[in-house]
């Protein structure tokens, strides 16, 4: 059997490895100046005017809905077809989450199912860019306004993507807050890490404290200051710091992600011309003028006319090398959600829908040409 392929995989070399080398032989390992100079080159890259650097994409989410400091019982509107620690947030910040179906195209949240959840209690929309697709940002922002309601975009999967106007997402044109992951498998890693971005500088300010337990040393912000020695706990806050080491990694990564994008665009392409007529698959739709990070290739498979279960199918592929993974299982099925929350999966006909037929297939920067050919050869030949 060919090596496994598996379906995300980080890209690290010898750039990326003297970078953190040089880090580890400084005088910062923490709270040094390479979290600073990461934290601008996102800000350079996003076009957006600030960014804070945390310890993962979840930290990032959390955060982001703190400091909008929602009034607890409030409602948040967000997608069930997303990694758990989109609606988390919200309960971590005591918001109710509540999810509105997806585009049958996208497979974003649809704005027409946002407008239909929204009430007098609605305070954040927490709309994710699945796949590294930007959800239909322009929408939900007028949206928004008109209710004024906040915006934090779960960007976990869309560093490099740009909207249909040609920003990058990051830029918050369309959002109060947008959110990165930086996990092995998204597009740039710094091992665990996230980012926030915002154009709004109390936002900018709150976040600061907020990643290192409350705490001010801003001579400016200090209600009493005895001394060169003294800091405050304003308020609660957590340890959400990223180390020198990780942002020097995400420096180095910085510098490639143009490079990893055009090569994760370079495999979707040739996907979707091996697999365009397969009556059985359907490959991802890319909205008009939108140009995606593609962090995964989903296709829908219809696998009663394959004649093969899901597990049957990704079963085949695994024992041929190839990795596959489903991108998600929708949050309103998890026990905990449905312990807490009355939530029914016919209140999501289109999601359910998408789970039934979802699978991601490999692909990350590091696959040669071989790896390309052999998962559409062993595609093609389980399809049939």
């Amino acid at each position: 059997m060919k090596n496994f392929i598996p379906y995300g995989k980080h890209w690290v070399d010898k750039d990326d490895i003297k970078s953190v080398e040089e880090v580890l032989k400084s005088d910062f390992l923490v709270q040094g100046p390479c979290v600073e100079k990461f934290e601008k080159e996102v800000c350079k890259y996003t076009g957006a005017k600030y960014c804070v650097a945390v310890s993962s994409g979840t930290a990032a989410l959390h955060l982001a809905v703190l400091a909008l400091e929602i009034p607890a019982g409030s409602e948040g509107i967000t997608t069930p077809n997303t990694f758990v620690a989109s609606s988390n947030a919200l309960i971590y910040a005591e918001v109710k989450p509540i999810f509105a179906d997806i585009d049958e195209k996208t497979f974003c949240i649809d704005p027409k199912e946002i407008e239909k959840r929204i009430t007098k209690k609605t305070k954040v929309i927490v709309p994710v860019d699945f796949a590294g697709q930007p959800a239909d940002m322009e929408k939900i922002s007028a949206i928004a306004k008109k209710r004024k309601i906040y915006i934090v975009e779960d960007a976990a999967h869309a560093i490099g993507s740009r909207y249909a106007d040609g920003s990058y997402v990051g830029s918050c044109k369309y959002s109060d807050l947008t959110c990165f992951s930086f996990h092995p498998v998204k597009t740039i890693t710094t091992g665990e890490g996230g980012a926030i971005t915002t154009n709004d500088k109390k936002l900018y300010n709150r976040l600061m404290m907020l990643r290192s337990h409350g705490i001010t040393k801003d001579p400016n912000n200090l209600k009493t200051n005895p001394g060169p020695w003294y800091y405050e706990m304003q308020f609660l806050g957590f340890n959400y710091r990223l180390s020198d080491f990780q942002a020097a990694l995400g420096l180095s990564q910085l510098k490639k992600l143009n490079g990893f994008v055009k090569k994760r665009r370079q495999i979707v392409n040739k996907y979707n011309k091996a697999f365009k007529n397969l009556p059985n698959l359907i490959t991802p739709f890319e909205k008009e003028g939108v140009k995606s990070a593609f962090h995964l290739y989903v296709v829908q498979a219809d696998f009663k006319k394959i004649g093969k279960s899901k597990k049957e199918f990704m079963e085949e592929l695994k024992n041929r090398g190839v990795g596959t993974q489903v991108h998600y299982i929708p949050v309103y099925h998890q026990p905990y959600y449905k312990k807490h929350f009355t939530l029914e999966s016919k209140q999501y006909p289109v999601c359910e829908q998408y789970y039934r037929g979802a699978l991601s297939l490999p692909l990350f920067p590091k696959m040669s040409e071989a790896d390309v050919n052999y998962v559409i050869k062993t595609i093609l030949e389980t399809v049939k």
